[in-house]
């Protein structure tokens, strides 16, 4: 590669965008923080693709090497964190892998798993974001300095959110229909929500799916939980959308 191309592959960082040349994959199931993360690639100058379950970002993987992934911890096919020890391990190795998660225990998860850095939920601080990649990238992809940290916050458009909801509204639904036996099932839907719940500051929704959660690990009956979780997200779902 001459210089001329390897400038127009790899743009060299500025102050304002200091993540120009990254390749950021998302792998991240919910629309309302993939939303989140494309605004705050945006703003940073990284490029961004999105898998939302863990066979789809293998098959990203096949195909090319982002120098960057961002893994959700609760995706619908299995943990995010079997990825995270998968790229720990791959040849080349991915320069910058962090684990995201709405659960208050999933940066120990992640950082077991051997991630360089952990994301919380909400994904909205633009300075959180860039610190979080740029602690990790060597020397020759870092921006000029000084540098102001950016203390601006993204707000994802809420057709992210509505899109979630409506994902759960049928997960909650197919739940409903057979109850037994589907114990993985109802871990997703639970982690999917409270994630969703976390990066919309939904509170009412988030303590629903807090008690559903609780009650599940305890081993008690979770029917009326569910149906109380149900009846919520479908009057999000209406108040977003009154003609559904």
């Amino acid at each position: 590669m001459n210089p001329l191309e390897d400038l127009l592959t790899n743009p060299a960082p500025t102050a304002a965008r200091p993540l120009l040349g990254q390749t950021v994959l998302a792998v991240e199931d919910s629309r309302f923080a993939c939303e989140a993360l494309r605004l705050l690639c945006q703003r940073s100058g990284a490029r961004i693709r999105r898998a939302d379950t863990l066979e789809a970002a293998r098959r990203h993987l096949r195909v090319y090497r982002p120098t960057v992934m961002i893994v959700d911890l609760g995706l619908p096919d299995g943990s995010g964190a079997e990825l995270i020890a998968e790229l720990v391990d791959a040849v080349p190795r991915v320069g910058v892998i962090l684990g995201s998660s709405g659960d208050p225990g999933g940066e120990a998860a992640a950082m077991a798993a051997g991630a360089d850095g952990f994301l919380a939920k909400p994904l909205d601080s633009l300075g959180a974001f860039q610190a979080a990649i740029l602690a990790h990238l060597p020397d020759d992809r870092q921006p000029p300095a000084p540098r102001a940290v950016p203390s601006e916050r993204v707000a994802p458009d809420t057709v992210g959110f509505r899109d979630d909801l409506a994902h759960a509204a049928q997960l909650l639904s197919d739940e409903n229909g057979s109850h037994a036996g589907r114990d993985a099932a109802l871990s997703y839907v639970t982690q999917f929500l409270g994630g969703v719940a976390r990066s919309a500051a939904d509170r009412d929704l988030g303590a629903a799916v807090a008690s559903l959660a609780g009650r599940r690990d305890r081993g008690e009956p979770v029917a009326r939980d569910i149906a109380r979780l149900d009846a919520l997200v479908r009057d999000r779902l209406e108040a977003a959308n009154p003609f559904i």
